[in-house]
C-alpha cells in the first residue's frame, strides 16, 4: 500500500467573499429620490385608507359587517405592505424577507377571520399609521432640497426676468433684507452659492430621509419574516442532524453485522470445535486455536478501524491536524495534506465534522474514482473553516438525494456549513466544505 504523504503549509487563508457592489452617488440619490416622493402620495392613500377602514369598522363591530370591514382594511393594509417591501431592496442595498401570512382556511367565517388572527397583519396596519408623519417629513426634505439646489444653481439664466427693487420699491431680494446693496452681480454670486451648498447637502439629507422610512419599514414589516425564515432554518439544521446521525448508525450498524459479527460468530465456533478436540486431537486443536487468535486480532483491528471512523483517540487527544496526518497515512490513495489552523483549538463538533468530511470524501476517493492522487487543504481565519479535497479521479460526482455525498451535506447543514461539489465527468473531482468555527 502506497502512503506517501506530503504535508505542506497553506500560505493563504480562506478567500473573502465578494464585496457588495454600491451604487454611485448620483444613482442612489436618483433612487432615495424617487423613494421618497412616490412614497409619500403611497403613504397618504395607506394612512387614510386604515383610519378610515379601523373607524368605520369600530362603530359597525356590533354587527357582522364591522368584521368584514376590520378584516378588508387589514388586507389593504398588506398591500400597501407588499408594496412597500418591494422598494426596500433598491434603498437598503440588500434583499429583505418576505413573511408567511397565514393561509385562510376551513369556513366562510374562519376565512374572513383569518387577517384578524395574523399578528403580521396588524403590524401592517400599525407601520401605515406610524409611516405618515415620516413620509410627509421624507417627501417635504426632499422637496425643499431640490428646490433650492435647482434654482440656486440656474439662477443666473432667469435672473433678469424677476421683479427687483429698482422697479418696485417694495419688492426686496434677500442681500437688500440682510441690509446690502443689491446688484445683478451680487444676487447671481449669492443665490448660486446657495444653490451649490444645498447641491452638496441634497444627497446626504435624502438619502437620510429615505433611510429613516426604510428602517422602519424594515423593522416592522421583514424582522418577523427573519425571525421564521431564522427558526426554519434551525429547524432544518436539527432534521438534517438527525438524518446524519440516522445514517450514520445505519453504516455503523451494517459494518458491524458485515464485518465483526461474523468474525465473533466464526471466533465462537472454532473455540467450540478446539474444545471438543482437546481431548481426542490436541494438535488439531492447537491449530484451531492459532486461527481464532488470528481472528480475534482481526476482529479487534477492525474495531478498531470502525472507532476511528466514529470519533478517532487521537483527535481529541492531539487536534486536528493530527488526526487528518493519521488519516492520511492510512489511505490507499497518497494524500498531499495542507494545514494552516489557528494555534489553539477549535470547538470540539467544528474538528469532527471537519475530520468526517475528509475521511469520508477520502473513502469516496478510493472506491469511486480511481484516482492516483489527492490533495487535501484545510485554512481558517478564526471565523470559518474551508476545507477542500480534490482528486485527479475520473469525476461524476453528484449532490443527490441517495447517493454518498448526501450524508456529509445532512453533516454540514447540521452545524450552517456548506458543501459544493466540482466533479466533471472524466474528472477532476473538486470537493469544499465551509463550516464555522464556533
Amino acid at each position: 500500500m502506497n502512503t506517501d504523504t506530503a504535508v505542506l503549509p497553506v500560505m493563504t487563508a480562506a478567500p473573502a467573499p465578494e464585496a457588495r457592489r454600491r451604487p454611485g452617488v448620483l444613482r442612489q440619490l436618483a433612487v432615495d429620490s424617487g423613494y421618497t416622493l412616490t412614497n409619500f402620495p403611497v403613504a397618504v392613500a395607506a394612512f387614510v385608507i386604515v383610519v378610515t377602514g379601523l373607524s368605520v369598522s369600530a362603530g359597525l363591530l356590533v354587527i357582522t359587517v364591522g368584521l368584514a370591514v376590520l378584516a378588508a382594511t387589514l388586507v389593504a393594509a398588506r398591500g400597501f405592505a407588499a408594496v412597500e417591501r418591494a422598494w426596500l431592496p433598491a434603498v437598503l442595498g440588500r434583499p429583505v424577507p418576505t413573511p408567511a401570512y397565514l393561509v385562510p382556511e376551513g369556513g366562510v367565517v374562519r376565512k374572513l377571520l383569518t387577517p384578524l388572527r395574523d399578528p403580521q397583519t396588524w403590524l401592517d396596519a400599525l407601520h401605515a399609521l406610524i409611516r405618515f408623519p415620516l413620509a410627509i417629513l421624507g417627501f417635504v426634505v426632499t422637496v425643499v432640497f431640490w428646490s433650492i439646489a435647482l434654482t440656486g444653481l440656474t439662477y443666473g439664466a432667469y435672473d433678469w426676468t424677476l421683479p427687483n427693487s429698482s422697479t418696485d420699491p417694495d419688492n426686496q431680494d434677500l442681500l437688500e433684507v440682510l441690509g446690502h446693496e443689491s446688484t445683478a452681480g451680487r444676487r447671481i454670486l449669492l443665490y448660486t452659492a446657495i444653490g451649490l451648498v444645498a447641491a452638496v447637502i441634497l444627497p446626504f439629507a435624502v438619502r437620510a430621509v429615505a433611510l429613516l422610512q426604510a428602517q422602519l419599514s424594515r423593522i416592522m414589516l421583514t424582522s418577523r419574516a427573519a425571525t421564521q425564515a431564522e427558526i426554519g432554518r434551525l429547524a432544518e439544521g436539527r432534521e438534517a442532524a438527525v438524518a446524519a446521525e440516522a445514517v450514520a448508525l445505519r453504516r455503523l450498524e451494517r459494518d458491524i453485522h458485515d464485518g465483526p459479527q461474523q468474525r465473533l460468530v466464526r471466533l465462537s465456533m472454532d473455540l467450540s470445535r478446539a474444545q471438543r478436540q482437546l481431548d481426542r486431537d490436541p494438535g488439531a486443536a492447537r491449530t484451531t486455536l492459532t486461527e481464532a487468535a488470528d481472528l480475534a486480532r482481526e476482529t479487534l483491528e477492525e474495531l478498531r478501524a470502525l472507532s476511528r471512523g466514529i470519533a478517532p483517540p487521537v483527535l481529541a487527544d492531539r487536534g486536528l491536524a493530527a488526526a487528518l496526518a493519521a488519516l492520511a497515512a492510512r489511505s490507499p490513495v497518497p494524500v498531499e495534506l495542507a494545514v494552516d489552523l489557528p494555534t489553539e483549538r477549535l470547538a470540539p463538533v467544528t474538528e469532527n465534522t471537519a475530520y468526517f468530511v475528509v475521511s469520508e470524501a477520502l473513502a469516496n476517493a478510493a472506491k469511486h474514482s480511481d484516482a492516483s492522487t489527492c490533495r487535501v487543504a484545510l485554512a481558517s481565519d478564526g471565523l470559518r473553516m474551508r476545507v477542500v479535497v480534490e482528486d485527479d479521479g475520473i469525476g461524476g460526482a453528484v449532490l443527490a438525494p441517495g447517493h454518498g455525498l448526501a450524508g456529509l451535506t445532512d453533516r454540514l447543514q447540521a452545524v450552517d456549513g456548506v458543501l459544493t461539489v466540482d466533479s466533471p465527468r472524466g474528472g477532476p473531482t473538486r470537493m469544499t466544505a465551509e463550516l464555522p468555527c464556533a
